[in-house]
C-alpha cells in the first residue's frame, strides 16, 4: 500500500485527521505533501505501481512536482509506461529523487537520461561552494530548458548549486 506524509486514511478522504492536521501546523509537512498525497492514493488504483513506494516528500516547483520517495524506490517510477502514466494523469513533469541517495546518485536521478561524466565541488573565494557537473554532448537550444529546470530541482531539495559543463566524447 502507498505510505504518504499524512495516514492512509486522510490520503483517501482528502480530509485531515487532529494528528494530521498537527503535523500540517507545526510545518512537518507541508500543503504539497497533502496534495501528492491525496492525488497518488486517487491513482493507486490505476497505476498499481504506487502502491510498492513510500513519499517521503513533495514539493511543487510551478508547473513540476518533485517526488521524494524511500531506497530503491525510484526504480519503480522511473520505468517510462509507469512515469508517462503518472505525469499523464498529474498533467506536468514529475521528477523521482530517492530521500537517502548521495549527491551523485541523486544527481544522476536528476539528469537521467544523461550521462554525467564526472561531480566535483568548486569552492568560491566568499566561502560559497558550487556543485560542478560534467556531462556528454553538447549545449543546444533544447536542452538549455531542461538543465535549469534540473538546476532549479537540485537548488530547493538539496540546496546545491549547480555549474554545469559539456564535453564531447
Amino acid at each position: 500500500m502507498l505510505k504518504t506524509p499524512i495516514c492512509s486514511f486522510d490520503a483517501k478522504t482528502g480530509i485531515l485527521c487532529p494528528k494530521c492536521k498537527s503535523k500540517l501546523e507545526k510545518g512537518q509537512i507541508t500543503h504539497d505533501d497533502v496534495e501528492l498525497s491525496v492525488k497518488l492514493m486517487a491513482l493507486s488504483d490505476m497505476i498499481p505501481e504506487l502502491n510498492k513506494i513510500t513519499l517521503h516528500r513533495a514539493i511543487k516547483l510551478d508547473p513540476n512536482y518533485v517526488l521524494t520517495v524511500g531506497v530503491g524506490e525510484s526504480l519503480i517510477l522511473k520505468n517510462v509506461t509507469v512515469l508517462q502514466k503518472l505525469q499523464s494523469e498529474l498533467k506536468t513533469k514529475v521528477w523521482i529523487v530517492e530521500e537517502q541517495a548521495s549527491t551523485r546518485e541523486f544527481l544522476e536521478d536528476l539528469f537521467r537520461p544523461i550521462k554525467i561524466l564526472g561531480v566535483n565541488t568548486v569552492f568560491l573565494p566568499d566561502g560559497s561552494e558550487l556543485t560542478k557537473v560534467i556531462i556528454v554532448g553538447r549545449k543546444t537550444e533544447k536542452l538549455i530548458p531542461i538543465l535549469e529546470q534540473i538546476k532549479q530541482v537540485a537548488k530547493v531539495v538539496r540546496g546545491i548549486d549547480l555549474l554545469i559543463e559539456f564535453e564531447r566524447t
